[in-house]
């Protein structure tokens, strides 16, 4: 008897042959599988390859936020930052070391998502927030005070988890964390 006639008879007889069943499962298993692996590809290829990737966490009045961070220290990344991504994902940033308290202006040239930007002075302390930027403007954005760096965050992080003004980043950037 082939296999096609030993299904059919089965499925006649209203019974699933074991193989069947098993092969269910077995495929049922191998589609979660692949399933959990595109997830954690889809999350690491909103983050380029090579890139460094740090853990920093701002301590807010209601409570620490941990977030994970891209640096960007060379010009070039400075430079590029987080030009041309078309997503990033929720508790993730970029950190932009300037080295030394200065002003910093910054823009959204070639950046497609709005972002919110924290500008910190080399103490960790928030000096001022930017909320919502525009999209793609190459307007100025202003850090108004003299500055060490920026972290850019997806927009809307800033009033979701209520950062403000003189709230202090923990990280190695700032003496600490």
């Amino acid at each position: 008897m082939t296999f096609n006639r030993t299904v059919s008879a089965f499925v006649a007889a209203g019974r699933q042959p074991r193989g069947i069943r098993q092969g269910c499962r077995y495929g049922l298993g191998l589609a979660l599988a692949a399933l959990l692996l595109a997830s954690q590809l889809l999350v690491a290829s909103l983050v380029p390859a090579g890139a460094n990737v740090e853990q920093l966490t701002i301590l807010t009045k209601a409570g620490p936020l941990g977030v994970e961070i891209e640096m960007a220290v060379t010009p070039a990344q400075r430079s590029k930052g987080l030009m041309y991504r078309t997503e990033l994902a929720p508790n993730s940033g970029m950190l932009f070391d300037f080295g030394v308290d200065q002003p910093i202006s910054m823009w959204m040239k070639n950046t497609y998502i709005p972002l919110d930007m924290l500008f910190i002075r080399s103490d960790g302390r928030i000096a001022s927030i930017a909320t919502d930027t525009v999209p793609l403007s190459t307007a100025t954005i202003s850090s108004g005070v003299p500055v060490k760096a920026v972290l850019e965050l997806p927009a809307g992080t800033v009033r979701a988890k209520g950062i403000a003004v003189g709230d202090r980043i923990e990280h190695r950037l700032f003496g600490g964390g």
